[in-house]
């Protein structure tokens, strides 16, 4: 079996037991779909966002809405066709009114689906969208001014964090950084 196969094989084996999770508090909020991620399998470059939003929720796709527009136009826009990487959130169910997680939520699915997922994939490059992600990873608050375009390495992973795109939609003059973290990132994985 193919490398792409076997891994969406595993992925899919990961995520069965999940379909209608109920291990943390989000699971009984109202969820409609559990959002586990799309993409390639088989990506070296993954990105991680913070939770699944109402457009997410309804179609069980991360980054679908008004962000996922958004990421999608950035992608485009440095040459980086999302189907060619991963997508997923810290938490894949989504919290009420789109409340931060909260810790046990991003502890769990962290445990259960997130460090599995980045286990299977094995991405040469992780891109967190804003401090939520680089928290869930880190297990810690984070102030992402404090990390944002820098990299960390954790094992053969680099790990670079940058803006989420729901915070350009507010600050759209902080586009052209979003743009040239992702676009950094990417080239990581070529090297």
């Amino acid at each position: 079996m193919k490398s792409k196969e076997s891994k969406a094989l595993l992925l899919e084996e990961l995520y069965a037991p999940y379909k209608k999770c109920k291990e943390c508090p989000l699971g009984f909020l109202g969820r409609k779909n559990v959002v586990f991620g799309s993409g390639n399998p088989d990506a070296t470059f993954m990105i991680i966002g913070e939770a699944p939003g109402r457009d997410e929720d309804e179609q069980g796709l991360p980054f679908v809405g008004r962000s996922g527009k958004l990421l999608t136009k950035v992608l485009n826009l440095v040459g980086i066709e999302r189907k060619d990487i991963f997508i997923t959130n810290s938490v894949k169910c989504r919290p009420p009114e789109n409340r931060k997680p909260l810790p046990i939520e991003t502890k769990t699915c962290k445990d259960l689906l997130l460090l599995h997922q980045i286990n299977i994939i094995k991405p040469k490059v992780i891109c967190t969208l804003g401090a939520t992600a680089l928290e869930c990873l880190f297990e810690k608050p984070v102030k992402l001014s404090d990390f944002r375009g820098k990299k960390l390495v954790v094992g053969s992973i680099t790990i670079i964090p940058t803006y989420h795109p729901s915070y350009i939609l507010r600050a759209p003059e902080k586009l052209k950084i979003l743009m040239e973290d992702i676009e950094a990132a990417y080239s990581i994985c070529n090297k």
